[in-house]
This record gives structure tokens, C-alpha cells and sequence, in this order.
């Protein structure tokens, strides 16, 4: 059993094949750029070489793709090419070998304009019911890709699983009044509240996806940090988001003092796993709580598994001064 990796020297791919290597599990990395975590070199927008690397694969993880931060450099075409044509080479090559599952990884971008409310109103609640409104020619793509994967999945009878992924990525943030106001480590620690996942528990969830494909035949899920929030708090959250956050973790306004870090202001929206949770059994460990118990004990926060990945960058660079369009 071999399990192709689509986008192996990237952040995500890497850490796939970092923890299937660990598990001494057969995996095949692919991607543009070599590495020491990608067997072949080549694109999958090349059909030849998405065919031979199909050969005697029987599970794929697509995590290959053109992200948002390319926007500043690739044209809309560039895009298609990739995140479309791309996904639909690696499905027909999949579908014509019969793979056992395919895990599609896609974004929580494809929400696009949803994800911000009007002024005034609440935050905005996003679970997979939400109807996506583009924005960028990224999230324009990855939903075109996501309803490529859908489609095989119900014509052709392929198992597959769509992870809509928040962010993960470890570099500093790619709005630049977010930059300048936090620091790295106190921005993606607000983050876990609301719109950020540790890597190690993207990983977890896509392993995860790859065993339940088949008795699910498809599905579509946001793969998120585990909210503190409810319903009930959104309001609250867009309009004075510390203390919602003192009110559910007592203590927490002192911790981050000690530190010089401080919460964001106001949220303007909430991930929400609890499909994953249910119907992949997916329980991710890295959270807000779990972010506060290690600075009570002065232990590092995030997974081991992010900080062997480190820092990649988008543009040959660790992200540049932007400004890059947000999600």
C-alpha cells in the first residue's frame, strides 16, 4: 500500500511524509521543487509524468497547490493550470487506477467575502453549510478544484475526503498591520481561538481522511483548531474579544501580560470542526487551552512536528512586505 504525496517540499507535504516515513508506511512524495522528502520531480500539470507517478499508488493526498500568497506573483491563468488542471489530472489518473481513497486538501479560503460580516454585525459562524462568495482568484480555484473532486467522487464511485484547512503556515503573518502590531508567536497563539490549526494536527486529520474515504464516498470538512467559542459569543467577540477571552479562561489576560503578547481586539469570524470531530473521529490536540497550560509552564506551545518543518516561505523568501490578499 503506497500512498502518493502531492506537494512533498512543502509545509504540509513535508510533515505527511515526515510522520508516513516514521510509520514506516510506504509514500511517494511529488513536487516541482526536489527535496528530501520528494522521489520524483515534475509537474501535475504535466499528464505523463501524473501518470507514472500514479503507478502502483492505491491512496493520494493532493496537497500540492498555487496558495494565496502567489497572487503577488503568478497570473490567474497559472492558477487554473495548477490548482484545476492539476487536480483534475491527478483524479482521472486516480479513478483510472482505482486508488482506495483520495484526500483533497483545500482551504478555508474558498469561503472568500463570507468570512467577513457587515460592520456591526456578529461574527461570522463557518461551518461547512456556509455558501463560499469569491474574493480571489486563489479560493475561485481551490472550489472549482474541491467540485472537480465531488463530481469523481459521485460518477465515478472514487472515495473521497476534502479538508478545508485554516492556517497553519509558521511565518509571520501575511497582513502586514498584523505584522507590525504582533509578534509571530502572539499572533497564531490568538489565532487557535478562531482561525489557525498546529500542522501535526492537519497531518492527523488527513491520515484520518485517507482510512475513512471509503466508507464515506465523499465528504467535506473544515480542519480548524476546536473553538472555545458558541454562538451565543459572537456578538461579543466583534466587539470586545479580550474579555470573552478572560471571561472562558480566567487567568489568560495575566499570561499573555507577562509575555508582552496581547489578544486581537475583535474576531470577525469562527471555524467550526465539529464535523470533522463526529465523522472522522479527528480530535485535535493543539488549542487556546492548550497554548495557556504550556505558558503556565513555560513550555513551548507549538507541535514538534511544526518545528522540524519550519519556515518555507511562498516566493523563494520568507513572506515579503506584501501586502498579500487576505482570506
Amino acid at each position: 500500500m503506497t500512498i502518493l504525496v502531492t506537494g512533498s517540499t512543502g509545509h504540509l507535504g513535508e510533515a505527511l511524509m515526515r510522520v508516513l516515513k516514521a510509520q514506516s508506511r510506504s509514500a511517494r512524495g511529488v513536487d516541482i521543487k526536489p527535496s528530501d522528502f520528494t522521489d520524483a520531480v515534475g509537474s501535475i500539470g504535466d499528464r505523463a509524468f501524473v501518470r507514472q507517478a500514479m503507478s502502483g499508488i492505491s491512496h493520494v493526498i493532493h496537497a500540492a497547490t498555487l496558495h494565496k500568497p502567489h497572487v503577488a506573483t503568478h497570473g490567474n491563468q497559472d492558477f487554473v493550470d495548477t490548482n484545476i488542471g492539476g487536480t483534475l489530472n491527478l483524479l482521472e489518473e486516480a479513478a483510472a487506477a482505482r486508488v482506495a481513497s483520495f484526500v483533497f486538501t483545500s482551504t478555508t479560503s474558498t469561503f472568500g467575502a463570507a468570512l467577513t460580516p457587515a460592520a456591526g454585525q456578529p461574527a461570522a459562524w463557518i461551518t461547512e453549510d456556509v455558501l463560499p462568495v469569491a474574493r480571489n482568484i486563489y479560493g475561485v480555484t481551490k472550489l472549482a478544484a474541491e467540485g472537480l473532486c465531488e463530481l469523481f467522487a459521485r460518477k465515478f464511485t472514487l472515495p473521497v475526503v476534502i479538508l478545508r484547512t485554516s492556517r497553519f503556515f509558521p511565518e509571520s503573518d501575511d497582513d502586514p498591520d498584523i505584522r507590525n502590531a504582533y509578534s509571530p508567536a502572539n499572533a497564531q497563539a490568538n489565532e487557535l481561538l478562531h482561525r489557525r490549526v498546529d500542522i501535526a494536527d492537519v497531518v492527523g486529520a488527513h491520515l484520518l481522511a485517507l482510512e475513512r474515504a471509503r466508507p464515506l464516498g465523499f465528504g467535506r470538512y473544515i480542519i480548524s483548531a476546536t473553538t472555545p467559542f458558541s454562538p451565543d459569543d459572537l456578538a461579543e467577540i466583534r466587539r470586545d474579544a479580550p474579555a470573552v477571552v478572560e471571561r472562558l479562561f480566567p487567568g489568560a489576560r495575566r499570561l499573555y501580560a507577562e509575555r508582552g503578547w496581547k489578544m486581537f481586539p475583535a474576531l470577525d469570524r469562527v471555524y467550526v470542526n465539529e464535523r470533522a470531530r463526529r465523522e472522522l473521529g479527528w480530535q485535535p490536540r493543539y488549542d487556546f487551552r492548550f497554548v495557556l497550560d504550556c505558558l503556565r509552564k513555560n513550555r513551548e506551545w507549538r507541535s514538534p512536528l511544526s518545528l522540524e518543518v519550519g519556515s518555507k516561505g511562498y516566493h523563494d523568501e520568507i513572506f515579503a512586505e506584501g501586502p498579500y490578499p487576505v482570506d
